[in-house]
C-alpha cells in the first residue's frame, strides 16, 4: 500500500483514454487502416491493444491475418494511413476530470510527465495549450521514444529516468489493460481509470493498485490517495 513514506514526487501518466477524450477515433481510424490492408476488424480489438505502438498493431494484426510479418514499408505506409484517417474524424475533446487531475498535481509540486504509446502529432502538439506547463518536450515519451511499447516496461522506465526519480518516488496513471500492465511491471504504483468499454476488473487483473470509474472520480481522488498513510 502506498502511504507518505513514499514521498512521490512524479506522476507518469497516459495520453489517450487519459488526457484525451480520443480512443473512440483512434479505434475507427485503425479499422480503416486494417480494412484498406484487406482485415476486418472491429474497434472494440483496438481498445484492448491500446497502449501498444501504431507498429507493433499492424504487424500484430498483419500476423493474425497472413501469417508471416509486416514489413518496414507496410509498417511506414499503413501507419501513415492511420494518422490520416485519425485526423478526419471528429475532433478530439479533452477528457473530463483530467484538467482537473493535472492541475492538483501542479499544485501539490507534483512533476507530471507524459508516457504514451502514441505518435500522434495532432495531439500531442495539443498538450502545450491544454495541459500548460504540465507536459514540456522534455518530459514526453512516445512511441518513438522506445523499441518496446506497451505492456513492456520500458515506456515507464524511460519515464523514471526522464524524471530522474526512482519507482518508489512515482505513480502511474493509464485507462488500457497494457499500459496499466507496464506500469506495473515498472514497479509503479499504478492507478487504473475506467474511460472506456474495458471493466474495471480488466484493470485490476493487470495489476492496478486502485482503479476510478473516470477522470472525474479520479481527480476528486488524487489528493487522498497521494496522502493515504
Amino acid at each position: 500500500m502506498m502511504n507518505n513514506r513514499l514521498h512521490i514526487k512524479v506522476a507518469l501518466i497516459d495520453m489517450d483514454g487519459i488526457l484525451y477524450d480520443s480512443m473512440p477515433n483512434h479505434a475507427r481510424a485503425w479499422v480503416q487502416v486494417m480494412r484498406h490492408a484487406g482485415i476486418e476488424a472491429r474497434p472494440e480489438e483496438f481498445f484492448l491493444h491500446e497502449g501498444c505502438t501504431g507498429a507493433w498493431m499492424i504487424d500484430h494484426k498483419i500476423r493474425e491475418r497472413y501469417g508471416r510479418p509486416a514489413t518496414e514499408a507496410e509498417k511506414i505506409e499503413l501507419y501513415a494511413l492511420k494518422k490520416k484517417f485519425f485526423m478526419e474524424q471528429p475532433p478530439v475533446s479533452v477528457m473530463p476530470g483530467a484538467r482537473d487531475m493535472v492541475r492538483e498535481l501542479q499544485r501539490r509540486g507534483i512533476i507530471t510527465v507524459l508516457v504514451t504509446g502514441s505518435g500522434q502529432n495532432s495531439l500531442l502538439d495539443r498538450l502545450d495549450r491544454d495541459y500548460p506547463d504540465a507536459f514540456p518536450a522534455t518530459r514526453r515519451v512516445t512511441s518513438a521514444s522506445v523499441t518496446h511499447g506497451k505492456p513492456h516496461p520500458e515506456p515507464y522506465l524511460r519515464g523514471l529516468d526522464l524524471a530522474g526519480v526512482s519507482a518508489s518516488e512515482a505513480i502511474g496513471v493509464d485507462n488500457a489493460p497494457l499500459g496499466v500492465m507496464s506500469s506495473h511491471a515498472a514497479g509503479l504504483y499504478t492507478v487504473g481509470v475506467v474511460t472506456g468499454p474495458i471493466p474495471e476488473a480488466e484493470l485490476s487483473h493487470a495489476g492496478a493498485d486502485v482503479v476510478y470509474n473516470s477522470m472525474i472520480e479520479c481527480a476528486e481522488n488524487i489528493s487522498r490517495l497521494l496522502d493515504k498513510q
